[in-house]
């Protein structure tokens, strides 16, 4: 397939989650785009069972790389599979995910007349009748609805749902591989894109589905990791002598709280409410374990 054909190349990271990976690129074969305009590079990050099972069906219905590579983390494989990208533009999903069938599309169509931002869609949770997956959603629509208030000057987008010009990727210098783990790296790089002058978009019409299927545990160890996460990311930001850290005020924590009383869910909003603190008291024990471990120079 010719380079020029290419506008899209979906990168994937994945590991140890076979039967989410089969899903994410099931439903990217029912995308309403033709399948001449787009690749998908899969990415896997040290799986204990090698993934090549699950890619190999879908070499006959998609332009598929599998790359394989010893584990070093999500930042570190999606900058692997970028390396090998063919598309004018970059799209980042998680092998959890399951793209709407306009997910390509609705994006063309925002590239058509913003074709040097950074573009971030929508997540839909897939497991509304998971409380703990619900409450994790919920964190991060309150998340968006704060950071991203004015669609055309953003500040935040998670990085299993966004998309960006392949070039300008690379000028930046791809994700920051100092971070191990799936926490704050898309933070990072996000605030990297802005202090460049780079714009974002939300385009709340570029939706995934994402089935993380979570419990009580999970969810604990989820939110403490995102503690561990934001610390490198102020740690990463100081050290660049950007501008000095701000701290939300108060009003944003009490918003948080009870921002599950204004949302629907067949979820019991008093029992979201409840996770949502839980979440933030994981967060903040997983930045002090991780500030504990890696001071402040």
């Amino acid at each position: 397939m010719a380079q020029e054909q290419l506008f899209f190349s979906i990168v994937i990271p994945t590991y140890n989650r076979p039967d989410r990976l089969k899903k994410c690129l099931q439903s990217i074969t029912q995308l309403n785009y033709p399948r001449d305009r787009f690749e998908v590079i899969v990415v896997d990050d040290g799986s204990k069972t090698p993934m090549d099972a699950v890619v190999s069906p879908f070499r006959e219905v998609l332009n598929v790389t599998f790359i394989r590579q010893l584990n070093a983390g999500p930042a570190d494989a999606r900058n692997r599979g970028t390396a090998q990208a063919k598309g004018q533009f970059l799209v980042f999903t998680d092998d959890d995910c399951i793209p709407e069938t306009n997910w390509l599309k609705n994006l063309d169509t925002h590239f058509a007349t913003t074709p040097d931002s950074l573009i971030g869609g929508k997540t839909l949770n897939a497991l509304s009748d998971n409380l703990y997956s619900t409450a994790s959603q919920i964190l991060i629509d309150y998340l968006y609805s704060y950071y991203n208030q004015d669609s055309y000057s953003s500040n935040f987008f998670a990085s299993n749902n966004f998309a960006m010009p392949v070039d300008r990727f690379h000028a930046l210098g791809g994700f920051d591989t100092s971070f191990p783990l799936a926490a704050g790296e898309d933070r990072e790089f996000c605030d990297r894109w802005l202090s460049q002058g780079y714009t974002m978009l939300y385009a709340s019409d570029v939706q995934i589905y994402h089935a993380h299927h979570l419990t009580l545990p999970k969810f604990w160890r989820q939110h403490f990791n995102y503690g561990r996460g934001a610390f490198c990311f102020h740690r990463t930001r100081a050290q660049r002598a950007h501008n000095r850290i701000k701290v939300e005020p108060f009003s944003f924590y009490i918003k948080l709280l009870t921002y599950p009383f204004f949302q629907s869910s067949s979820q019991p909003p008093i029992a979201l409410t409840i996770l949502l603190l839980l979440s933030q008291i994981a967060n903040v024990t997983g930045f002090l374990r991780e500030r504990s471990k890696q001071p402040f120079k």
